[in-house]
C-alpha cells in the first residue's frame, strides 16, 4: 500500500475550511514530478492560504497589497489593483497564459482581412474554424532578406508550419505571398494591426491558438534580442476566466485544467453535461513578468456538484468514494464558500533579484537533471537497502 493520495494539501486545507477555520496560510516545502526548467525544481517552497466565504475579489485584493509590500523591500511602488485579463484574450493576444506585458507587442487578429482573399492557406485556415493573426515589429521594416529568412526559419523549428512576412516601406507593398494574396489583402492586413512604413508584419495561421503560440515565442525572442524584458521591470496581471476542462487526446476525455476540486462559474453550470469545452472555472493565476507566481481558485463546496464534476472527469461513484470518500463526507457538514492561492516563492525571489533561474536563490540546488552535485545523489544503494524496503529493480 501507498501514500498517493492525489492533490493531498488541495484537501487538506479545504477540510480545514470545514472544520471552522475561517482562515489558514502555510509556509512548506512542495514536491514535483514533471520536467524541470530554469523556473523549477524538484523541491521548492510554497506559501499557501485559504479563506472561508471567500470571493475572487477578496483573494485577488489580500494578495495584490501582499504583492506591493513585497515589491517596496526592493524599492518598488506598484499599482493596484493589477490588470485582469481573460485566458482567451491572453491566449489570443500573447499566446501564452502567463504573458510578459513589459514589451508590449500585442498579436492582432486578421482572420476577417484574409476571409475572402485568394491567398488559400489563410481562407482555408479561417474556412475550417482556425485563425489567421499578426505581431507587429516595431521599425522592422529595415529587416534584411537574410534576417526575413531567419525569421522564417525560427518559426518552422519553433513548431510552425510557416510564417508570412509584410511591409510597406515608403508605400510600396513588400510581402513573401504578395504574389499569392494580393497587394489589396496585404494593405488591409497592414492596416488592420496597426503597422507602419517603418514596421514589420508577421503573419501565421493555425487552429484554435496555434498562430498566436507560434507568433508568442517569436514575440518574446525578438523582444530579447532588443533588450526590452528589462529585469528592473515589472509587470503584473491576473488572467482569469480559464476552462474548467481541457481535452486530453491520449486518453480520450476531458481532464480539471487547474484540479478537480474548481468550481465553475456559476452562470456556465447549466452547461456543465451539453458543452464542457465552454464551461469557465473560478480560476485565477498571477502573473509577474512572463511566470506565473501564483494560482489558486474558489473552490466547490457542494457535495452533489462535486460528485458531478468526479463522473464528468470519468471517476465512477465507487472510485470516487474509494478515493475521496472523507472529503465528500466532509462537504456534506454545511461547508461554507472558499477559496485561496499558493505562492511560489522561489521563484518570486528569483525575479525580485533579477535572477533568470530559481536555483540561484535556493540553498543546495539541484541541476536541470535534478541531480544534487554536492552530495552526489541520487546514488546506488546497497541490495540490503531494498529488500528491507520490498522494492525490485527491473
Amino acid at each position: 500500500e501507498f501514500f498517493a493520495l492525489p492533490q493531498s494539501p488541495q484537501l487538506f486545507k479545504q477540510i480545514l475550511m470545514v472544520s471552522g477555520m475561517d482562515r489558514y496560510f502555510q509556509i512548506c516545502k512542495c514536491f514535483r514530478d514533471e520536467d524541470l526548467r530554469a523556473d523549477r525544481q524538484p523541491e521548492f517552497t510554497q506559501v499557501d492560504v485559504e479563506i472561508s466565504f471567500a470571493t475572487r475579489d477578496l483573494v485577488c485584493g489580500i494578495v495584490e497589497g501582499a504583492m506591493r509590500r513585497v515589491l517596496k523591500t526592493i524599492g518598488r511602488e506598484i499599482e493596484a489593483p493589477f490588470r485582469r485579463m481573460p485566458y482567451d484574450e491572453a491566449m489570443a493576444r500573447y499566446g501564452s497564459d502567463k504573458p510578459d506585458l513589459r514589451c508590449g507587442m500585442p498579436i492582432h487578429e486578421l482572420s476577417d482581412v484574409f476571409q475572402q482573399s485568394s491567398f488559400g492557406v489563410f481562407r482555408d485556415a479561417v474556412d475550417s474554424g482556425g485563425a489567421v493573426r499578426g505581431l507587429v515589429v516595431e521599425g522592422g521594416a529595415r529587416a534584411s532578406r537574410r534576417e526575413l529568412d531567419q525569421l522564417v526559419e525560427q518559426a518552422k523549428q519553433l513548431g510552425g508550419s510557416g510564417l508570412v512576412w509584410a511591409r510597406r516601406p515608403a508605400g510600396a507593398v513588400q510581402s513573401s505571398v504578395l504574389k499569392a494574396a494580393g497587394e489589396q489583402s496585404i494593405h488591409a492586413a497592414l492596416d488592420a494591426a496597426g503597422a507602419g512604413e517603418a514596421d514589420l508584419l508577421l503573419v501565421a495561421s493555425g487552429a484554435g491558438f496555434a498562430a498566436s503560440e507560434l507568433l508568442g515565442q517569436l514575440r518574446l525572442s525578438i523582444a530579447k534580442e532588443r533588450g526590452l524584458l528589462r529585469s528592473d521591470a515589472f509587470e503584473l496581471l491576473w488572467v482569469v476566466d480559464f476552462p474548467l476542462f481541457e481535452w486530453k487526446e491520449e486518453d480520450g476525455r476531458f481532464t480539471s485544467m487547474h484540479h478537480p476540486f474548481t468550481s465553475p462559474a456559476d452562470e456556465d453550470i447549466d452547461r456543465l453535461d451539453s458543452d464542457q469545452r465552454s464551461v469557465r472555472a473560478k480560476a485565477y493565476d498571477l502573473v509577474m513578468n512572463g511566470s506565473e507566481i501564483a494560482g489558486g481558485s474558489i473552490r466547490i463546496h457542494r457535495q452533489d456538484l462535486q460528485r458531478r464534476i468526479f463522473r464528468l472527469l470519468g471517476i465512477s461513484d465507487e472510485e470516487a468514494r474509494a478515493r475521496f470518500g472523507f472529503f465528500l463526507d466532509a462537504l456534506a457538514y454545511g461547508t461554507p464558500p472558499h477559496g485561496g492561492i499558493a505562492f511560489g516563492l522561489d521563484r518570486i525571489v528569483a525575479l525580485l533579484a533579477g535572477e533568470s533561474s530559481i536555483r540561484d536563490v535556493m540553498a543546495f540546488p539541484k541541476t536541470a537533471q535534478a541531480v544534487d552535485l554536492m552530495a552526489g545523489a541520487p546514488s546506488p544503494v546497497d541490495l540490503r537497502q531494498l529488500r528491507e524496503l520490498h522494492i525490485k529493480l527491473g
